[in-house]
C-alpha cells in the first residue's frame, strides 16, 4: 500500500514536471499536499480505504527516492523505453503511460533496491488501469513484458 501510494505521488510529480516544467521538489510537494488533502478520489471512496496524512508521510521517502532516481537516470530510461516502443516516439506517448514506464524501468533496472520484475510490471499495469486510457494497461504490459524478456 505505501509503495503504491509512493508510485502515485511520483507519477503525479513526473506528470507535473513534464507538462509545467516544475522543479522536481516543487512538483513533489504539490503531489504530497494533494494526497494529504481531504478530497478522496472515487476509487479510494469505493475501496473504503482513504489515505491518511500519516500514510502519505510514510510514502514520502520512497517517492522522493524514486523521483530523484528516475530524473537522474532519465536519458538511459528514455533510451530503453524508446528501444522497445516500436512505432512510438516517447514524446508522443500519453504522459501517464510514459511516466509509468519510467517508474517501472527505474525500479527494475536502476534502483538501489531493485524491485522484482513481475512486481514492477504489475504495479505499472495497475496504475495504468486507474489513471491511464483504455489501452494504457495493455500497452505498458506489452512493452515492459518485451523488455523484461530481452533485457532484465
Amino acid at each position: 500500500m505505501i509503495r503504491r501510494l509512493a508510485r502515485e505521488i511520483v507519477l503525479q510529480s513526473l506528470f507535473q514536471i513534464d507538462f509545467t516544467q516544475a522543479e522536481p521538489e516543487e512538483a513533489l510537494q504539490v503531489a504530497l499536499a494533494e494526497q494529504k488533502s481531504d478530497e478522496f478520489s472515487a476509487e479510494e471512496l469505493e475501496s473504503e480505504e482513504p489515505r491518511t496524512p500519516a500514510e502519505v508521510d510514510k510514502a514520502e521517502p520512497y517517492a522522493r527516492e524514486v523521483l530523484q532516481g528516475v530524473l537522474a537516470n532519465l536519458p538511459a530510461i528514455d533510451g530503453l523505453i524508446s528501444k522497445y516502443a516500436v512505432n512510438w516516439e516517447l514524446k508522443r506517448m500519453p504522459g501517464i503511460d510514459r511516466n509509468l514506464l519510467r517508474i517501472a524501468v527505474y525500479e527494475m533496472r536502476y534502483a538501489t533496491e531493485k524491485q522484482p520484475v513481475n512486481i514492477a510490471v504489475n504495479e505499472a499495469v495497475e496504475l495504468a488501469k486507474a489513471y491511464g486510457s483504455e489501452n494504457s494497461a495493455r500497452f505498458i504490459n506489452g512493452l515492459l513484458g518485451k523488455m523484461m524478456r530481452e533485457e532484465v
